[in-house]
């Protein structure tokens, strides 16, 4: 297959396009910059010049390949209701491009935006009032496109893609909070549940969806399915040589910040769905195995 790749220079979208180009492949990345560009051709892709922004040239990416995979995520300057918009008008020229063709849309969404609590399944639909519910739209803009002769599915990714390199996701800015604060920290017990997958079985399991997924489907990109927040800081302590400490009420709202909402969500999930349909089964490092290799100092 030729596979037109948006964020296809991103953390998570280099993997991809490996893994695309290791199973025979061809992949065309989108390139906002000559950068970009030259990273996609050192990489084997091609490169096609434009952006989510660019109506014409998503169009044209769609129309010169036979499936798409969405991971562009740009925040830019504005606000997050901005970035989100940008990322709706995006998927909207995507399915606008692939409506009637029959071919493959695979959209990113998150595991976070499920209801706390329950452990969540391939099955369940997204909740607008979970912690990332902000993405709610989005998912449901691809998983609609499905009535448009689309094969269109999406991958919700745990809120830790780790891996060596990983420059912004949150094992990076936990490690980073408590370089700057001198202590790891979580909320209460530390007991509420996270999922993480390492970023090559993440891009497994990109490769995956655009070959097998199914329209409508919703695929979970989490190996590590109920991780006790509590062992997260402690590996980040441990990694950094700093106390480990539990938080709660103002305390935690003032360590954590923005990131309290997050920290505190229990979050436990189910991968059998995936794993039975997709025959995808995840071999990289664990979370915990990372953050104490040091690639997170």
């Amino acid at each position: 297959m030729k596979v037109f790749v948006t964020g296809a220079t991103g953390f998570i979208g280099t993997a991809v396009v490996s893994e695309l180009r290791q199973a025979g492949h061809n992949v065309v990345g989108l390139a906002r910059s000559d950068e970009a560009a030259a990273k996609l051709v050192a990489a084997g892709a091609e490169a096609h010049r434009g952006s989510l922004q660019d109506d014409r040239s998503l169009a044209a990416g769609v129309q010169a390949c036979d499936g798409v995979i969405h991971l562009a995520h740009d925040m830019g300057e504005g606000s997050l209701a901005d970035s989100m918009d940008l990322d709706r008008k995006g998927i909207a020229a995507l399915v606008k491009a692939l409506a009637g063709s029959g071919k493959v849309l695979v959209g990113t969404t998150g595991i976070m935006l499920m209801t706390p609590g329950p452990i969540s399944t391939e099955k369940d639909a997204s909740d607008p009032a979970s912690p990332a519910g902000f993405r709610v739209p989005s998912e449901n803009d691809v998983l609609a496109a499905a009535e448009q002769d689309v094969r269109a599915c999406v991958v919700r990714l745990a809120p830790s893609v780790h891996g060596e390199g990983d420059a912004k996701g949150f094992a990076r800015i936990f490690t980073d909070l408590a370089r700057r604060t001198g202590r790891s920290a979580y909320v209460g017990e530390g007991g509420n549940c996270w999922t993480a997958v390492h970023r090559s079985d993440a891009a497994r399991l990109f490769r995956l969806a655009m070959e097998r997924g199914e329209p409508g489907a919703r695929y979970h990109g989490a190996a590590e399915v109920a991780l006790p927040f509590r062992e997260i800081a402690e590996a980040i302590g441990e990694a950094l040589g700093l106390p480990v400490v539990s938080l709660s009420g103002r305390e935690a709202d003032n360590h954590f910040g923005w990131l309290r909402g997050f920290v505190a969500t229990d979050n436990p999930t189910s991968n059998a769905i995936t794993r039975d349909t997709l025959g995808w089964e995840p071999t990289g490092p664990g979370l915990l195995e990372d953050i104490r290799a040091g690639f997170y100092l």
